[in-house]
């Protein structure tokens, strides 16, 4: 179960640093495509939170310094998540809200299974 926990934390974490990188380093055409629907300064918000958040997935955990902040960092992109759910629905983007609500429940799982059944321990 650790293996299949830490599959899923290294998979979140690739899927957060690109889409975060995207929100912060787009080509023009996105730019424009996503200043149209949410504001340049919650773009850069959600940008860096998702790149420290993929960062936190997996970084705290391979090094054990600091392991809590493998949950914590699930944990916080849990808000973005439903929010980015819910904002593809009322768009009528079911697919994407589909992908969104199936990264929120992976990373609840994380969140858990690091936070309670699997926590990693710390370096002594």
């Amino acid at each position: 179960m650790n293996a299949l926990v830490w599959i899923l934390q290294a998979l979140l974490a690739a899927a957060f640093l690109a889409h975060g990188l995207m929100f912060l380093f787009p080509s023009a055409e996105l730019a424009a495509l996503m200043d149209a629907s949410i504001a340049k300064p919650l773009r850069y918000f959600l940008g860096v939170a998702e790149v420290a958040a993929g960062i936190g997935l997996v970084v705290p955990g391979m090094t054990r310094i600091q392991p809590w902040l493998v949950p914590a960092a699930a944990i916080g992109l849990l808000p973005i998540m439903v929010g980015a759910t819910v904002l593809h629905v009322q768009r009528g983007e079911h697919s994407s809200a589909v992908t969104t609500a199936v990264l929120l429940g992976l990373l609840a799982f994380v969140a858990w299974m690091r936070g309670r059944v699997l926590p990693i321990a710390a370096r002594r």
